[in-house]
């Protein structure tokens, strides 16, 4: 990577060097273990003129999100996020059933569900074949394209401004972020919102989230950095909340630049906290890659020892983020023999590059394991009542972000 694709410069400096992996969501039939599986370098670097930080787009939308297996409606707490959220907006911009609300990268429709049963009327855009049937089926109207600035324009002559536009979990996973920025401002009625939730760079560099870094995300947001990709397609920002899922993110109110007012107190205050933490200069940088290495190094380590000992490790869930720990710590199926997914799409199939089978949820309980390594760390609460049932054997949980925690469900919590 020779230019930041955001300012154009050519002052990149090395953030983390991951090697290289598969594409994360890239699962593998039976029949293509004896293929070739093709591996991308991973690694993350940070400009130092406008402090976004960002993987080369090595792999293309195109080649993620026309078959993904991604469904989000499979995790309870996202679906309760996402009432929760249209709840909010619905109370905090007055929308009622003349509103026209459009959500981009919209998924199975876990989000505008909420908006459907409210009598709002909505669009998703969703680029992935499968997961827009899904949505269809499920009584949300949408529309399979990537947004562009085209694409939004023809949304707005067909259907009209939006009143809110929603673009949760997308913001990082498109690499041409100014002709996608410029796309959210020709969906957005001229007094309209903006609303985009993305992970945030400062728990992602303090936390030690390494493994959500992957080919799907091309760029790490702060505040700050956030701020210049708005601008770039004429949005401002008016207001950031900090959310706790994806272990840190941030909810990003904008709209467009006109229009927008002073930005509220929230936004200085978080930009505060970026400047203190280091992140607008290189010295905020400079520890990660030596963190993430003592991560892979204490997994490895437990596996290791487990193994030697005669205890059983399994896997619980399939995520991206699972794939990029995964393959970074060159965990294969002598020390993982399987992980399970709620989400049928994976069953049946392996994890890219590791080759570790995807089986039923229900295979734990009848293999009683030892040891159960949580890899979407993010739905902790969550999958500690959901997998409390270990318990009645003496099986424990092992969750391995920020540090590796053993946890003894039911009762107290273990550091390794």
């Amino acid at each position: 990577m020779t230019r930041c694709r955001l300012c154009g410069s050519e002052a990149m400096a090395s953030v983390v060097d991951l090697g290289a992996t598969p594409p994360c969501e890239s699962f593998l039939a039976a029949d293509q273990l004896d293929l070739p599986e093709p591996a991308y370098p991973l690694h993350l670097r940070v400009c130092t003129d406008c402090w976004l930080a960002q993987i080369p787009p090595l792999i293309t939308p195109e080649e993620t999100f026309k078959e993904y297996a991604y469904f989000s409606s499979y995790s309870t707490s996202w679906v309760e996020h996402a009432r929760t959220f249209v709840a909010g907006a619905v109370e905090r911009l007055g929308l009622g059933t003349d509103a026209f609300v459009v959500e981009v990268a919209s998924n199975d429709g876990y989000l505008l569900r909420h908006m459907v049963e409210r009598g709002i009327r909505c669009l998703g855009i969703e680029p992935s074949v499968n997961v827009g049937a899904a949505a269809r089926d499920a009584g949300v109207p949408t529309l399979t394209e990537f947004l562009d600035p085209a694409v939004g324009t023809a949304v707005r002559e067909e259907h009209g401004p939006a009143d809110l536009v929603v673009a949760n979990n997308v913001y990082a996973h498109i690499p041409d972020v100014v002709g996608f920025t410029r796309g959210l401002r020709a969906l957005v009625a001229d007094d309209g919102w903006v609303s985009v939730e993305v992970q945030h760079l400062l728990t992602l560099i303090e936390e030690n989230q390494y493994d959500t870094i992957y080919h799907e995300h091309f760029q790490y947001y702060t505040v700050a950095s956030a701020i210049r990709a708005l601008a770039s397609g004429g949005l401002a920002l008016v207001d950031v909340e900090l959310l706790p899922t994806h272990g840190g993110s941030l909810r990003l109110w904008a709209r467009p630049a006109e229009t927008a007012g002073e930005p509220t107190r929230r936004v200085a205050e978080v930009l505060d906290r970026e400047k203190a933490a280091g992140l607008r200069e290189l010295s905020g940088y400079t520890q990660f890659s030596a963190r993430v290495a003592k991560v892979r190094r204490d997994l490895l380590r437990f596996l290791v020892e487990a193994a030697e000992e005669g205890k059983t490790v399994v896997g619980y869930g399939a995520p991206g983020k699972g794939n990029t720990l995964l393959n970074h710590c060159a965990i294969r199926p002598d020390l993982l023999p399987y992980t399970v997914d709620r989400n049928p799409y994976k069953h049946g199939r392996f994890t890219p590059g590791t080759r570790i089978p995807v089986l039923p949820p229900e295979r734990i309980a009848a293999d009683r394991p030892d040891y159960v390594l949580v890899l979407p760390w993010n739905l902790r609460d969550e999958l500690v009542e959901q997998l409390s049932y270990v318990h009645d054997w003496g099986g424990r949980l092992v969750f391995p972000i920020p540090e590796l925690s053993v946890v003894e469900v039911a009762s107290r919590e273990v550091t390794a």
